[in-house]
């Protein structure tokens, strides 16, 4: 067995922005990560038009900010090119090809036991740790709703994770399911691409523009919440207009309150929304029924036929899976047991980094708490 002060369980943001941090107090730790590379997320589950919706000053992880010469929104490959930067600057050498299989607190020894097959040499590897952070993100899985018929569907099923983009979709009729930004920016991308594109959406949803949510971010540093969400809701109702005719309809509470207790993210347009006011992106405003063959059945009964479905329709996190003790930390849904803001601390030294839906912007303060946590409980013993 191999012994460790703190054993991280993914090489995404999260766990290389703890590994900085942890490195910088000198406490021995390492990555396991299953992918051939860190923030796989990105590198090979990311469309290719993506952008970040969040300005750079909140995308930055610790101990290093983006340099005032950025853009103000970076794209995916800036991003990755930070992400290299910051892996070399600070000596983060991740296992990579390591499958972590069971997770386990043992009571006797008090320390973690963690079990990860080497997929390389087909060989399984132990780990011993004081502490276990759980950073294997909450896009670990894509999630596929339960629809009846679909198994049969004679077209492409994709979910958002493995879609890239609309090139080969021309002509075609496509269904977007789920409205949240990722639903938005495929169907966008999908009209751009000559698709006949249709969105379901059945909630309320807030939309502004990358601005507006920026501005909200800084108003909160200074402002309660609902003064912030007053302000860019009227912003947002001033540039839109009522929505409501094109079937999308505004949350009573604003959206950054939305973000904090749910977790559930604004829309950030990028274009979309005038298009489906163009009646180039079809508004679909209810769930699917049912499906035969190629016609989808909607529970208002509306029938029409798709080439294609693409299931924008969220993630799950997979670590009940392989952490035994889930309990210490997380609920049945994989998601932090605690409130916000104790979200990422559990018992027993275990922690979650990354699953508190709040973006590159809570992962970093995730990591900065952790870190700084495991520091202080290790000079206590000291």
């Amino acid at each position: 067995m191999q012994e460790f002060t703190v054993v991280i369980v993914g090489g995404g943001p999260s766990g290389l922005a703890i590994s900085a941090l942890l490195t910088q107090n000198s406490i021995s730790h390492i990555i396991l990560e299953k992918e051939d590379c860190n923030a796989s997320l990105w590198r090979k589950n990311a469309y290719d038009r993506l952008n970040l919706h969040l300005a750079s000053e909140f995308c930055s992880l610790p101990l290093m900010s983006h340099p005032p010469s950025s853009p103000t929104y970076l794209t995916k490959d800036q991003f990755l090119q930070y992400i290299d930067k910051y892996v070399d600057h600070f000596g983060i050498k991740p296992l990579y090809y390591r499958v972590v299989e069971s997770a386990e607190y043992d009571e006797v020894r008090n320390k973690w036991i963690v079990e990860a097959k080497n997929t390389i040499e087909g060989t399984l590897e132990v780990y011993g740790a004081e502490f276990l952070v759980i950073a294997s993100g909450e896009n670990s899985e894509g999630f596929i709703p339960n629809v009846p018929g679909l198994g049969q569907f004679e077209g492409d099923v994709v979910h958002s994770k493995y879609y890239k983009s609309g090139s080969k979709y021309e002509l075609k009729e496509v269904l977007v399911v789920g409205c949240g930004n990722s639903g938005m920016e495929i169907a966008y991308d999908l009209h751009n691409w000559g698709a006949n594109a249709s969105i379901v959406i059945r909630n309320p949803l807030h939309v502004f523009t990358r601005d507006m949510i920026r501005q909200g971010m800084r108003l909160v540093q200074y402002f309660p919440v609902y003064i912030a969400d007053l302000i860019i809701t009227l912003q947002a109702k001033l540039k839109y207009g009522d929505l409501s005719k094109y079937g999308i309809y505004r949350p009573k509470d604003g959206p950054l309150y939305l973000k904090n207790i749910t977790g559930k993210s604004a829309v950030i347009d990028v274009g979309t929304i005038e298009k489906i006011k163009q009646g180039a992106i079809k508004v679909v405003p209810s769930g699917i029924k049912k499906i035969e063959n190629k016609k989808v059945i909607f529970e208002n009964n509306v029938e029409k036929d798709f080439d294609a479905i693409i299931f924008a329709t969220g993630y799950k996190s997979v670590a009940n899976g392989w952490l035994k003790d889930y309990k210490y930390a997380l609920n049945e849904n994989g998601f932090p047991k605690n409130p916000f803001p104790k979200h990422w601390k559990g018992d027993h030294g275990l922690y979650c980094a990354g699953l508190a839906r709040k973006g590159l912007f809570g992962v970093k303060k995730d990591a900065e708490a952790i870190a700084k946590d495991i520091n202080e409980t290790l000079k206590l013993k000291n």
